[in-house]
């Protein structure tokens, strides 16, 4: 693929994701997050400065779902495409149950990315699973991060408690504390936050500890005004409809009708998922209360696509029971209609003209609305609308002066407003033509699009590329390395070497006898001419990698100048400067000597103390510094940038010369070695360890071993059966 223009990569993993005909309202997952991130994708694709557009979401094949979801690659145009990676399996699952498999999401895009031969420029994570899996390629591959909540966890977690829903119960449904802590990682992490509207930076990522951190930028998303014209064109223009846009409406009337008595009344209309936070059982009972309402309008809800309601998920099958019993309780027969699916392209356009041709109203009634797309489509058709005072509402209808809101909770409120609208025609027309000439002018994915044009140009201005196929030394360690199918990668202090010395020349032998497969690194707290002083005592050969300063650097065999990659990839936000003088008033920290310092290592002195750490990330975080806090042996504190670290480097390592983390051997002893020994490498930790690794015990692909120091190295490699496995290769 040749990319003339940045290339950026989207990803939204939960949604069942396609070029047309999307299935809206299916269930809690296909919601506006999927009519945005493909608009998205196919207007940037249509700007001249940018190269390429893809959107990653994941495969599914599963005979409950259509086949268009287990094609690998969809081609929307010639600059955007739809990337399908599996993980977790095939069978379509719902969001929360996605997040054990995110690793796995990860490896594999790095490996399409790989195959690809292409760089992105930006990374784009829309939802917190999705931005969980940006951060990660952005961290490994050096690429600036933007993240797109849509929905947040602290003020779901909220809304549920207020519900009477356990903190117990929210856990294991929606693994809410696992995503809160996500979100605040991302926050954290994330070089651009973009959100719909001011009121989502201050009530909703002002819920978080890390609110003040990362940059946020408001632009609101856009509708298709061409698919979502005023209801009169229709009457002036005969060839505005296509035949299937005709087809729809005609069908789409006559399924209203077979519900309606009297279906010239106006119709008051109501779009969304069957979820809670709708309040769609609220706009029933304001309906039903009201006879007046009654007699002067009709209501049509649609609530999402169902067949069997019996089969739907619990949330989904309470809401539309609560409104079927509803409907039955209020005896609205004949005035209400539910219809059972809706076609999302062709039919509801068409429905919102119809409520618009009828003098009706769109009403959202939810309790909580980040943004409100379905309002804009309603406005630009030509609807007034009446909507909820909280989010993106509040926005809208400030910019299109074209509705009425309310608090979603008083329904004697609500039911003013419809009637309010509905019986003052010139109200009404003011409202109809304010929506259309404003939704034009504000809300269009075309400006959608420039803004963050412009805005990415900037990040990228900012971040020096790391390209997948970097110059690589062209001195014999760089050949070697090209050569290379398996590493060794250790600690030095108290895990190659310590008080225990007696197997070293056995490993040393073992490395030798097979070094035309293994390269041997080291990846340690020292100076790199530190690591060679004690390396050298000790008699052991320059290793092929040394990974030193706490992985704040990296340099080849025998060179002295460390590898320029990966000091580009770990200098983005990092200001040195900056967290010294912050750190200079905190009586528990003593600077370290000088020459323990480096240009991407503050170290410090500290005893141990449980809350100490979290007070030094707290300062820095509030003051948007960038950081990674490495404490180890109950006394040395170690601040990296956020990208560097013993394992970030390792990772590095294993994209850069493709070799496959899973071939990798880490070792180590102590808490600055924690990092690295966790993830897809398979880890060492010696007999002599330091307490601070005990949590590691269990984990996946972490052997603890008897004996200490080089003993305890060869027994790892006893025990994964390393060497059979090189011989066998």
């Amino acid at each position: 693929m040749t990319v003339n223009g940045p290339y950026i990569q989207l990803f939204s993993l939960h949604g069942l994701i396609r070029a047309t005909n999307l299935e809206m309202g299916r269930d809690a997952d296909t919601g506006g997050q999927v009519k945005y991130v493909l608009e998205l994708g196919r207007c940037l694709s249509a700007r001249e400065d940018i190269g390429q557009v893809d959107l990653f979401t994941r495969l599914i094949a599963d005979k409950r779902v259509s086949v268009d979801y287990r094609q690998p690659i969809e081609v929307v145009n010639d600059k955007f495409r739809i990337i399908r990676i599996q993980c977790g399996g095939r069978q379509y699952i719902r969001k929360e149950l996605l997040w054990p498999h995110l690793e796995e999401y990860v490896d594999k895009t790095i490996k399409f990315i790989k195959r690809s031969g292409v760089m992105p420029d930006i990374v784009h994570g829309h939802y917190p699973d999705a931005g969980y899996v940006a951060a990660q390629l952005a961290d490994n591959l050096g690429l600036p991060f933007i993240y797109t909540g849509h929905s947040l966890g602290r003020a779901k977690k909220a809304r549920l408690l207020d519900q009477g829903m356990t903190e117990a119960e929210m856990v294991k449904k929606f693994k809410i504390d696992w995503r809160i802590a996500v979100e605040e990682q991302l926050l954290a992490r994330a070089d651009l936050v973009i959100t719909s509207t001011r009121h989502e930076i201050d009530e909703q990522y002002g819920l978080y500890h890390n609110r003040n951190v990362p940059e946020y930028q408001v632009i609101p998303p856009g509708i298709d005004v061409e698919t979502f014209y005023p209801y009169y064109h229709q009457h002036f223009d005969n060839d505005i409809q296509t035949e299937k846009a005709r087809y729809a409406q005609a069908s789409i009337l006559k399924e209203l009708n077979r519900f309606f008595m009297n279906p010239e009344k106006p119709l008051i209309l109501a779009l969304s998922r069957p979820d809670k936070r709708k309040n769609i059982s609220g706009l029933v009972q304001t309906y039903g209360d009201d006879l007046e309402l009654q007699a002067m309008a009709n209501l049509a809800v649609f609530a999402g696509l169902r067949k069997d309601i019996d089969a739907m998920a619990d949330n989904e099958k309470e809401v539309l029971t609560e409104m079927l019993l509803a409907m039955d309780k209020y005896d609205l027969y004949g005035k209400m209609a539910i219809p059972k699916k809706h076609d999302f392209e062709y039919e509801v356009p068409a429905l919102y003209r119809i409520a618009a041709e009828t003098g009706g109203v769109f009403i959202n009634p939810a309790l909580t609305e980040p943004f409100g797309l379905t309002l804009l489509e309603a406005s630009a058709t030509g609807v007034p609308i009446v909507a909820t005072n909280d989010g993106g509402p509040n926005d809208i209808i400030r910019n299109c002066e074209n509705g009425i809101l309310v608090d979603a909770t008083d329904t004697q409120q609500i039911a003013d407003a419809l009637r309010k609208i509905i019986t003052d025609k010139e109200l009404w027309t003011r409202y109809s033509k304010n929506g259309i000439m404003n939704v034009r002018k504000y809300y269009t994915w075309e400006s959608h699009a420039a803004s963050y044009a412009e805005r990415i140009g900037g990040l990228m201005d900012d971040n020096q590329k790391l390209e997948l196929k970097a110059a690589r030394p062209a001195d014999a360690v760089g050949r070697r390395l090209m050569r290379l199918t398996h590493f060794l990668v250790t600690d030095i202090d108290n895990t190659l070497i310590g008080d225990d010395n007696s197997r070293l020349a056995d490993l040393m032998e073992i490395l030798q006898r097979h070094r035309q497969q293994i390269g041997f690194g080291v990846a340690t707290g020292r100076t790199s001419e530190s690591a060679r002083t004690i390396l050298a005592k000790f008699g052991i050969p320059d290793p092929d990698v040394i990974i030193c300063s706490v992985g704040s650097a990296l340099f080849y065999g025998r060179s002295e100048t460390p590898d320029p990659g990966w000091a580009s990839h770990i200098s983005s936000r990092w200001n040195r400067e900056k967290i010294v003088d912050l750190l200079k008033s905190v009586d528990f920290l003593e600077y370290q000597e000088e020459e323990n310092q480096r240009r991407f290592k503050v170290s410090y002195y500290m005893d141990p103390d449980k809350d100490r750490l979290a007070l030094v990330h707290d300062r820095l975080l509030a003051h948007r510094c960038r950081h990674t806090l490495i404490y180890s042996h109950d006394r040395y504190l170690d601040i990296l940038p956020f990208r560097a670290s013993k394992g970030k480097a390792i990772r590095y390592l294993g994209y850069r010369w493709e070799i496959p983390l899973a071939n990798f051997i880490v070792c180590g002893d102590s808490g600055n070695d924690e990092e690295m020994l966790r993830g897809e490498p398979r880890g060492v930790v010696v007999g002599n360890y330091s307490h601070e690794l005990e949590g590691l015990k269990g984990g996946r692909n972490v052997f603890f071993a008897t004996q200490p120091c080089s003993g305890g190295i060869l027994e790892g490699l006893q025990h994964y059966r390393f060497i059979e496995e090189i011989k066998g290769a």
